[in-house]
């Protein structure tokens, strides 16, 4: 298993800093529970962030040398013109870090209040002073569950990192260390995190399934924003192409896509809009309202080129029963009981003309055929738009153990509409854990790569058994519509030459070990149970 070890040691390398930011940070947590921490921890790391951002330039203004010259360094205008937040005075890092072990602080309007309350106020000061940042920012460091200590100490830790200055904006520190302690809080979480959370992993192979080069891209249900972060991402990593296009200029990636989004969970909307504000990105298409997609389309208009998402899988309470005549289901009513197949009818409601889409599914939306949805899925096989499915692994996701799929819809298939590429990634992927699964970097370039090759026509391309399969809709209508890899894939090859007696011989050997355990932990329940009888007699 060369390659597991090779992405563990590529992974702890990696991450050193963070996950030693996080250890020191979550001993700080004390009887907070990591829902509530999650908002603690990630609004101190903006908050060090904005200011550092601001001493940069606050620095060069106070030089007033060449363009800034006669600068006013308190004038928020100069700020605002270099896409920097204005730090009020209040909420720069250094008084709040001078602050840290103080039970008593005196504000400048005569109120007296502790480094919670202090930090608080902050972050008012900010949102009064930025607009984009009103209401998104977190006010929960005067509750009386934080221990005034651990808030201190924890202060004190976010100090110790540079994170906003041009030499750790250049690396992307911030970055790492938000992505990194929104993936543990999501950890700590469990089913609950996951709503927040979809696995960068994943989230990468989407986007780069997809290439959104430029264009407009849509995520109805965005969680804490990943899908936009990484698109941007995406186009950052390939200047290239741009550069041959555009003969050598250099090109923004905010200057290429235009980002929308909705979020009915409020306090996951805060957690994405921070997460694009520390980048850079532009929220102000990231709409809130907590009725949802479905009953308030936030974006009614938009024809969007990509559409990525993770929408809740199976979800019985979406408020169908009030949307039977709804525009949006041409092709068929979906099941007030399951909201599986109005998500898939949004989405190509929203795809432009050249419009494509790719997310996160159940795997029973593959094979269900529970209230009209195997007919709703043979009239969207039948308008050709689906383009690939993929069958992913086990124990991906931290909100759910149900079977997970990739559905890609496309309307650029010129020429490949009577075709549809399945692949069956369910044998990729390695542990970190004994309960969570990832992808490695080869995982995804193996899956994209075979995909673009397909996809692109480029000669490349062949079906691999057990793997992948180009498949017509005719062998798709043989088997009734249903669209499980396996059922058109096959097995791997080396599944041939599985030896059952050597499978056999290791399961029984397992079997008598844990039999053995079973009657030894028994036979300890006896003993305290009998020292039990005696302390009572």
């Amino acid at each position: 298993m060369p390659k597991v070890k090779q992405a563990d040691r590529k992974s702890n390398k990696h991450e050193s800093i963070e996950a030693t930011l996080w250890q020191s940070a979550d001993k700080l947590r004390k009887n907070m529970d990591a829902a509530e921490y999650k908002h603690v921890v990630l609004g101190l790391i903006f908050l060090k962030y904005i200011s550092d951002a601001f001493e940069v330039l606050h620095a060069k203004l106070v030089n007033g040398k060449g363009e800034y010259e006669g600068a006013d360094p308190e004038d928020p205008n100069e700020y605002t013109a270099e896409k920097v937040f204005f730090v009020p005075p209040v909420a720069r890092w250094k008084p709040i870090s001078n602050n840290a072990k103080k039970t008593e602080i005196l504000l400048d309007n005569g109120k007296k209040v502790d480094i919670g309350g202090y930090v608080d106020e902050a972050m008012e000061a900010i949102e009064r002073q930025n607009s984009s940042l009103k209401g998104v920012l977190p006010k929960v460091y005067a509750r009386q569950n934080l221990d005034r200590a651990s808030l201190g100490g924890l202060i004190d830790l976010v100090g110790t990192i540079a994170l906003g200055t041009e030499q750790a904006q250049s690396k992307d520190v911030l970055g790492q260390v938000y992505e990194y302690f929104l993936g543990q809080f999501a950890l700590a979480e469990g089913k609950k995190g996951g709503q927040f959370y979809t696995p960068r992993s994943v989230v990468k192979l989407l986007v780069e399934m997809l290439e959104p080069y430029e264009g407009r891209v849509f995520d109805p249900c965005c969680g804490s924003g990943g899908m936009f972060v990484q698109s941007e991402k995406f186009i950052a990593a390939h200047q290239d192409h741009y550069k041959k296009r555009d003969n050598g200029i250099s090109l923004n990636p905010a200057d290429l896509i235009s980002i929308y989004g909705q979020e009915s969970n409020q306090t996951t909307w805060r957690l994405c809009k921070m997460n694009l504000a520390i980048r850079g990105i532009d929220s102000s298409n990231i709409k809130w309202n907590n009725e949802g997609s479905f009953l308030h389309d936030a974006h009614k208009d938009l024809k969007a080129d990509f559409i990525l998402a993770n929408p809740p899988f199976n979800d019985s309470d979406w408020s169908g029963d009030l949307l039977k005549d709804d525009a949006r289901w041409k092709y068929g009513v979906p099941p007030a009981s399951n909201a599986n197949y109005a998500w898939i009818q949004h989405f190509i409601y929203h795809m432009s003309p050249k419009g494509m889409a790719g997310f996160v599914l159940a795997k029973g939306s593959l094979t269900s055929k529970t209230s009209g949805e195997g007919e709703i899925r043979k009239a969207i096989i039948e308008a050709g738009l689906l383009d690939c499915i993929i069958n992913l692994p086990a124990k991906l996701f931290l909100n759910t153990q149900i079977p997970a799929c990739l559905w890609f819809l496309s309307r650029r298939k010129e020429g490949r509409l009577d075709k549809v590429l399945f692949i069956d990634a369910r044998n990729l992927g390695y542990l970190i854990n004994r309960r969570t699964k990832d992808f490695t970097a080869e995982d995804i370039a193996k899956i994209t790569e075979t995909y673009h090759h397909w996809h692109n026509k480029t000669g490349n391309y062949e079906n691999v058994q057990g793997f992948c399969k180009s498949v017509t809709l005719d062998e798709i209508r043989d088997k009734d519509y249903v669209l499980t890899p396996g059922r058109y894939i096959g097995l791997p090859e080396d599944e041939d030459d599985f030896d059952f007696a050597e499978r056999f011989g290791k399961l029984t050997a397992e079997l008598n070990e844990q039999i053995k355990e079973e009657a030894r932990l028994n036979e300890l329940i006896r003993e305290n149970l009998s020292r039990l009888d005696m302390k009572q007699s």
